[in-house]
Parts: structure tokens; C-alpha cells; sequence
């Protein structure tokens, strides 16, 4: 196993100058969600270059296959390939060439590490069939977005016979060479709301002879967090924010619709799953002694994320092995629709340091994130390691003291 994890960091590290090359043409050209067909294209081109089996998945997004074609355990590898609706403003040299998108999330490193991972885990292939091992990579469509791109991915096969799933995810707070690692829940569950509301508009000097509308939706947006906060049980940990608040054209006129949305997000699954009765009854509640008329839509997004022990332990194994530094982590309340993934195998989602140490602490989803491309070959190499690592563990062997594995780590 050791050789093998040796074979990997020298694989990896020769590709990084290709890698870096094709991330910084992913950046240059991000898609939306549900777009990403030049990005589909240049993965699956270059992996099928490379002797790897592809297969497109419905619209955008494809799976690649490595290893034994008749396994006897399968991992699989996601990662997600859409841009977020954000004017990039880093400077970069190869920054955004498309106005008001931008790969502000990291996706492009994802989508590379990946890649990387696979075509180090090809070069390798006949140790993973001799180990009765296969590996699916998932390259996914649509996260940024709800419903997203894992139903889609899970409908068309992606996880059919896979038995463990991982993935990484960006994270501005940790170093590079830093794999942030939590067992249980490290993400919370997310939904969109939408409110709308109608009534009688007309003059401001006359808000009696009105249903007043503006000042109804003004009570949704502060007073729907509050009682929401009353009714639920703290240990939740539900945070109801909005982002968008609409009504009217004009400061002297009361208008007759009006509405405002943003995200519902819980730490707890059970609260979430049974939360949208009573969602729907203090929203009407709110409303109700101002006469306008209120529809909540609530589309379900994601549930948390839930590290499984064994695969974190992979994890653990494949960091420490490879030279790459174990940071505690915490459970944070963003949404991430690998958590689908894990409804069909049990996985785990590690976070990918992307900070220069002693550098800037970038925020994502924000047009200036900047993100030290090193953190490309520490992806890749962890991904292909953890395949690895499982493998051997979902074998019933015991898997070495990491700290007594001594393997050049590389760049």
C-alpha cells in the first residue's frame, strides 16, 4: 500500500502543470448550472485520451470508470462543475471571460482534482484490478441550484453498484496542505422560500382603505424568523435569512403584490423533514390581521451532509499518509447536494484547504475569492488515495499507523 500511495504523489505530481492548465481554462469559462457542456466536453475529452470508459450523463455531466470492470468493490468520486451568478473581480489573468459569471465557489478545482485523481488512478489500473477494485467518478451538474444536479446524476446510475463515496469541498479558512476532517454532520440541510403576498393597494394618505401590503411583507421578514425561532427547538439550529425583499414602483403608492425569499437552513434532519406545516402556519399567521393574502413556496433542497466513520478514517489515512495535515473542522449550515449521494452509500465529505498560509482569508461565494492553485494537487492526490485506503479497509484489514508511513508527499 505504501508503494502504491509512493505512485500516486509522483503521478500527481507530474500532471500538475497540465492540471493547472486546465483549470485555469475551466475558470476563464464558467457555466451555470445545467449548462456546463464545454466543461463536460473538455473532462470527458481528455479522460477518454487517456484510455478512460466515459458515459455522458442526460444534458450535462458525465461518468468515467476506472479498474476492474467486474469489481468486487466500487468507490465512487464526485465532483460538482457549475459557476455561480457572480461578477468575478479578482484580476486574475485568467479570471472570468463571461459577464456576471464566475467560478466564485471553487468548482473548477474540484472538477480538476478529480480529473487528476482519475488519471493517476488509470495509470494505476491494473493494482486496482487486482485488488477486485473499481472507481466511478461522478463529474455533477447543477449544485448551486434546487432541486439539484445529484437527483439527476442518482436517476441516470451514477450510484448504482457503488459502495463508498467521497468527495472535497473548497474551504478559504484552512491552509493548503490542511484536510479538514468531522465524522457526523458537517453541513446542515437548505431550502428556498419564496413568499408572495397580494392584497388591495392604493394611496399612501389612504393605507385604511387598502390591505397594506408593504407593511405586511415587512412583518414576513422579521417576524416569520422570530416565531420560527419560538416554535422549534433550539438544538435545530435553524437560521431563516432572506436575500430578496420586492414591492412596489413607487413611494407614494401601496402596491397589491409583493414578496420576498431567501434560505431556510437546519443542523438537524428530523426537524427539517417535518418543519413545513408549521412554516406554513406562522407565515399565514403573520399575515393574517393585515387582510393580504400569503403563498409560502418551499422547494427542499438538501439534507445535511453525514460523515460515516469508516470513511472518514480512510480519510484520516490517506492525509496523514500522503503528508497532508489533519485540521479539525466544524459543522457549518451551508447546503451541498452530495448529501443525496450518501442516501444510496455511505461516504464522506472532506474540506480542501485553499488559503496561502499567512495570506488573505477569502470568503466564498464572493467575486474576489482567490484560491492557491496548489490546492489542486492535494486534491487530486487525496481522492486518489482514499480509493486506496478504503479499498483496503473495506477488505478487513487493519490499516497502518499513518504516522509510521514514511511517503514523499510532493508539492
Amino acid at each position: 500500500m505504501t508503494d502504491t500511495l509512493t505512485a500516486i504523489g509522483a503521478s500527481v505530481t507530474s500532471a500538475l502543470p497540465e492540471l493547472l492548465d486546465f483549470r485555469r481554462d475551466l475558470h476563464a469559462h464558467p457555466e451555470l448550472a445545467r449548462l456546463e457542456s464545454r466543461t463536460t466536453d473538455a473532462v470527458a475529452a481528455r479522460l477518454e485520451s487517456a484510455g478512460v470508459r466515459v458515459r455522458r450523463l442526460p444534458g450535462t455531466g458525465l461518468v468515467a470508470e476506472v479498474g476492474a470492470e467486474q469489481p468486487a468493490y466500487r468507490v465512487a468520486l464526485r465532483a460538482d462543475m457549475d459557476a455561480l451568478p457572480v461578477q468575478e473581480r479578482t484580476g486574475l489573468p485568467f479570471a472570468s471571460t463571461i459577464d456576471g459569471v464566475a467560478h466564485a465557489c471553487g468548482h473548477d478545482v474540484h472538477v480538476t482534482a478529480l480529473l487528476g485523481a482519475m488519471l493517476t488512478l488509470k495509470e494505476l489500473e491494473q493494482d486496482l484490478r487486482e485488488r477486485g477494485t473499481a472507481v466511478r467518478a461522478i463529474f455533477q451538474a447543477a449544485e448551486e441550484v434546487m432541486p439539484g444536479g445529484a437527483h439527476d446524476a442518482i436517476a441516470a446510475g451514477a450510484m448504482k453498484g457503488v459502495d463508498a463515496v467521497f468527495a472535497l469541498h473548497c474551504d478559504p479558512s484552512l491552509d493548503v496542505g490542511q484536510i479538514g476532517l468531522r465524522e457526523g454532520p458537517i453541513t446542515a440541510a437548505c431550502d428556498h422560500l419564496r413568499v408572495v403576498l397580494t392584497g388591495r393597494g392604493g394611496h399612501t394618505s389612504r393605507p385604511q382603505l387598502t390591505e397594506d401590503l408593504t407593511y405586511a411583507l415587512a412583518k414576513v421578514v422579521t417576524d416569520v424568523p422570530a416565531a420560527l425561532s419560538r416554535r422549534l427547538d433550539p438544538r435545530a439550529g435553524a437560521a431563516l435569512v432572506w436575500g430578496v425583499v420586492r414591492a412596489g414602483t413607487a413611494s407614494n403608492v401601496i402596491p397589491s403584490s409583493g414578496e420576498c425569499s431567501g434560505t431556510l437552513r437546519m443542523l438537524d434532519a428530523n426537524a427539517w423533514a417535518t418543519v413545513g406545516p408549521l412554516l406554513d402556519e406562522i407565515v399565514h399567521g403573520v399575515v393574517a390581521p393585515y387582510g393580504v393574502e400569503a403563498r409560502l413556496e418551499r422547494t427542499k433542497g438538501v439534507p445535511p451532509v453525514v460523515n460515516q466513520t469508516d470513511a472518514i478514517d480512510a480519510l484520516r489515512f490517506a492525509c496523514l499518509g500522503t503528508g497532508l495535515q489533519v485540521a479539525p473542522t466544524l459543522q457549518s449550515l451551508g447546503g451541498e447536494d452530495y448529501s443525496w449521494y450518501l442516501s444510496h452509500a455511505p461516504g464522506a465529505m472532506a474540506r480542501l484547504g485553499t488559503r496561502t498560509p499567512g495570506g488573505r482569508t477569502f470568503d466564498l461565494h464572493q467575486g474576489d475569492v482567490i484560491i492557491d492553485e496548489d490546492a489542486i494537487g492535494v486534491g487530486a492526490r487525496l481522492l486518489a488515495s482514499v480509493v486506496v485506503a478504503h479499498t483496503v479497509k473495506a477488505g478487513g484489514d487493519t490499516l497502518t499507523d499513518p504516522s509510521s508511513v514514511a511517503i514523499e508527499a510532493g508539492p
